[in-house]
């Protein structure tokens, strides 16, 4: 039986001059995967690694086929030898029940895979961008929190595997770049929610989505005062790129400012989702930052980024995506998120 012929987004097509090859590591990911979307739609070569730990195939496989497209089931503890111009270090579990899953892997994949990608990015003379995190802040001390401020991380606490893994991650890049010249980039990456996320990532927005979704009572930890500053996805992958197109080489927060008690978050989600459920709060998780909302000053100043994705606009997204999700009866149900799909 003849095949059917797969079609693919339309990408725009640019010429061996301007056509770069990337890596993505992680590209399989809830970020990494919308940045696949907008590199491949602009016209690049785009190599995805991926150990699939967080990341789904399915987060992708509208690209696999495309002759701009490689898939590469890789994990960056151990080295990586191809041809790139570029490359989007995200490889790392990021939400706090994948991290503290295994500690020692999530330390290993933040030291030794940010080792393997600058000494690729070395012997290439690529250029490198690290997603690095807010995380790297700690329970911080300074509000709102700038890329100046050092921090307050407890290095022995449940956290610290993430926390540590990426501030030494962020060390190793400098270092690399004062060294060896390596053309570096540090994105400090927020809060981050949409379509894709991983459904049991025990984030806040996807929490409180399914919770809803599933008439089940909504989970605060604490008292629900602390306060998080949530961006859309594709605002993040605008800043990436941005950042990796610019000629700024220090660290840059990447997030929204618009900042919300965990509480008021629980009930603007139970309200779009339209169904009353309980709110129960339960003890507070060890080391939960207190506050947190990012000054974005520089990168207002040297990539003209800012959010522009309105808050209830991306939840409506991610609502809708997680309804989808959850209906899901039969493997031929896809729920794909296609990367051209309007924001209005």
């Amino acid at each position: 039986m003849e095949r059917q012929q797969k079609s693919y987004p339309e990408v725009k097509f640019l010429s061996y001059k301007d056509r770069k090859r990337i890596l993505v590591t992680g590209g399989a990911g809830f970020v990494g995967s919308h940045l696949v979307d907008q590199l491949m739609l602009q016209g690049h070569e785009v190599t995805v690694a991926d150990n699939f730990f967080t990341g789904r195939k399915r987060n992708i496989e509208h690209w696999i086929g495309h002759e701009n497209f490689e898939l590469l089931n890789h994990d960056i503890v151990n080295p990586l030898f191809i041809e790139v111009n570029e490359i989007y270090h995200l490889a790392s579990p990021a939400s706090p029940p994948h991290y503290m899953y295994n500690p020692i892997k999530t330390l290993k994949t933040n030291a030794v895979g940010t080792i393997n990608m600058l000494g690729l990015a070395k012997r290439v003379r690529a250029k490198m961008l690290l997603a690095s995190t807010s995380e790297v802040y700690g329970d911080p001390e300074i509000h709102p929190q700038d890329e100046e401020y050092w921090g307050h991380v407890n290095p022995i606490g449940p956290r610290a595997c993430y926390d540590e893994g990426k501030r030494v991650a962020e060390t190793m890049c400098y270092a690399y770049q004062q060294q060896e010249k390596v053309d570096i980039r540090v994105a400090r990456i927020f809060n981050t929610f949409g379509p894709r996320m991983h459904m049991n990532d025990g984030r806040v927005v996807s929490n409180f989505i399914i919770q809803a979704l599933q008439n089940q009572p909504m989970t605060v930890y604490g008292n629900g005062t602390q306060t998080r500053s949530f961006q859309y996805v594709t605002d993040l992958v605008d800043g990436l790129v941005g950042l990796m197109n610019s000629n700024y080489t220090r660290p840059v927060n990447l997030g929204n400012p618009e900042e919300h008690t965990i509480m008021d978050f629980a009930k603007i989600i139970r309200n779009l989702v339209g169904n009353d459920v309980e709110i129960v709060n339960k003890p507070a998780m060890q080391d939960d930052p207190q506050r947190r909302k990012p000054d974005i000053s520089r990168a207002k100043q040297f990539l003209g980024w800012l959010p522009k994705v309105p808050m209830m606009v991306g939840i409506n997204k991610t609502i809708s995506y997680f309804r989808n999700e959850l209906s899901r009866q039969q493997h031929s149900e896809r729920n794909i998120w296609s990367p051209d799909q309007p924001l209005k």
